[in-house]
C-alpha cells in the first residue's frame, strides 16, 4: 500500500507503519533528536541527545551534504549532492512522526543541490543548485520546483534567510561573493565581494548582519544587511567552513576545517573569545578533502543554547560542546563521514 502525501503537510504517514514505529520505546522519547547526514553512507542517523545513542538510520540519496528541519517539527529535507564525481539531483523528504522517507523529489537539470532552508510555511524549501547556478523554491507537497532564480556562477553553495524570509543570502565559493535575493519578487538584488572561498553563512536573529566564512582568508566577514556592504573582518582558525549562531545571537560558532578547531566569537564585541581543539591524539581519521584529518564541518546549537554539536567528518563522530564553559563534554559515534547536522525538536509529554 503506497504512502499518501497530505498537501497540508500535517501528516505524511502510512498509519500502520507509523503506529508500529511509534510503539517502539527507543523512538518515543520526548527529548530532542540530533539528525546527522552521513555522506559516505547515503544515510541520515537520528541520535538521542541525552546519550548519543543511534535511534534509527534512514537511507537517502547519494552524498547527503545538507539537511534542514521544518519549523513545525514534522519534516526534514536532505539535499542529495552526489558522490565520486557523479552529480545527484534529488531531495529526500523525511516524515519524522512516521520515521520514514516519504518522497524523493527530482530536480531535473538542477543538479548538485546543496544549501537548504525551510520557508516559514514548513511546506516549501529554498535550495541552491551549483550546476544550474540557481536558487530553487521547491514545494514538498507537490514534489516540484515552483521557481528558479538565477544567482550567477562561482559555485553557489550555502543559503540563509532573513528573519522574515523575504530575502535569501547565497554564498559563492569560487567567486568569493554573497548574493542577495528578493524572494518576494524572485530576483537577485546584489552581489557583494566577501573573499575567496566564501562558504559558511549565518544571519543574526535581528537580521541586521550576515556573517560569511572566508575559507582562503581564514576569516569571518560581516555584511551589513541594510547597506549591503562588508563592515568587519574577524580572524579565525584555518579554513573556516561553517557558521552557527546561538539562539540568543550572542555567539557565532565557526568550524575551522584545516586547523580542526571551533572558534567562538562574541557577536557584539566582534572578537574571538575561545578556540576549541577538535582533533584528538590517537584517533584515526579517514581520508578527506584535506587528507587523513579530523575535518570538522557541520555545526548546530540546541534550541536552549546549552549545547553545540560539531560533525567530525574524518572521524565519524560528533563532538558535544558545553556552551557554559566552551569545553567538549562528549564524543559520539556516527555513520560514515558525517557532515550536515540538524535538531529535530520533540513534543513534551
Amino acid at each position: 500500500m503506497p504512502f499518501t502525501y497530505d498537501p497540508m503537510l500535517s501528516r505524511f504517514r502510512h498509519l500502520a507503519l507509523a503506529g508500529a514505529l511509534l510503539a517502539c520505546a527507543p523512538l518515543a522519547q520526548a527529548g530532542d533528536v540530533l539528525l546527522v547526514g552521513n555522506k559516505a553512507d547515503a544515510s541520515v542517523s537520528a541520535l538521542d541527545v541525552s546519550n548519543g545513542k543511534e535511534l534509527l538510520r534512514l537511507q537517502v540519496g547519494t552524498g547527503p551534504h545538507e539537511l534542514v528541519v521544518a519549523g513545525n517539527g514534522q519534516l526534514a529535507v536532505v539535499g542529495n549532492y552526489g558522490a565520486h564525481g557523479t552529480a545527484n539531483n534529488t531531495l529526500s523528504v523525511i516524515d519524522w512522526p512516521a520515521r520514514t522517507v516519504v518522497r524523493t523529489i527530482d530536480l531535473g537539470k538542477d543538479s548538485h543541490p546543496h544549501g537548504i532552508r525551510f520557508l516559514p510555511d514548513s511546506q516549501r524549501v529554498v535550495v541552491t543548485s551549483e550546476d544550474s547556478e540557481r536558487l530553487l523554491i521547491v514545494d514538498l507537497a507537490q514534489g516540484k520546483v515552483l521557481d528558479r532564480i538565477e544567482v550567477g556562477g562561482g559555485k553557489p553553495h550555502m543559503v540563509a534567510l532573513s528573519p522574515g524570509a523575504d530575502r535569501a543570502y547565497v554564498t559563492h565559493v569560487d567567486s568569493g561573493s554573497l548574493s542577495v535575493v528578493d524572494l518576494l519578487h524572485k530576483k537577485k538584488l546584489s552581489d557583494i565581494p566577501t573573499g575567496n572561498g566564501s562558504e559558511g553563512i549565518a544571519v543574526t536573529p535581528t537580521g541586521s548582519q550576515v556573517w560569511v566564512s572566508n575559507r582562503e582568508g581564514n576569516e569571518v566577514v560581516i555584511v551589513d544587511a541594510q547597506r549591503l556592504e562588508v563592515t568587519d573582518r574577524i580572524r579565525t582558525g584555518l579554513f573556516p567552513i561553517r557558521i552557527a549562531m546561538t539562539p540568543d545571537g550572542k555567539y557565532a560558532l565557526v568550524t575551522c576545517a584545516k586547523s580542526a578547531e571551533l572558534a567562538v566569537i562574541d557577536v557584539a564585541a566582534k572578537r574571538e573569545i575561545k578556540r576549541i581543539s577538535l582533533a584528538r591524539e590517537g584517533d584515526e581519521y579517514r581520508e578527506t578533502m584535506l587528507g587523513a584529518e579530523a575535518l570538522p564541518i557541520g555545526a548546530v546549537v540546541s534550541p536552549d543554547g546549552k549545547r553545540a554539536y560539531v560533525a567530525i567528518s574524518g572521524g565519524d563522530q560528533v563532538a558535544v560542546i558545553d556552551t557554559a564553559n566552551w569545553s567538549e563534554k562528549a564524543r559520539w559515534p556516527t555513520g560514515p563521514e558525517p557532515d550536515a547536522l540538524a535538531i529535530m525538536p520533540q513534543p513534551e509529554g
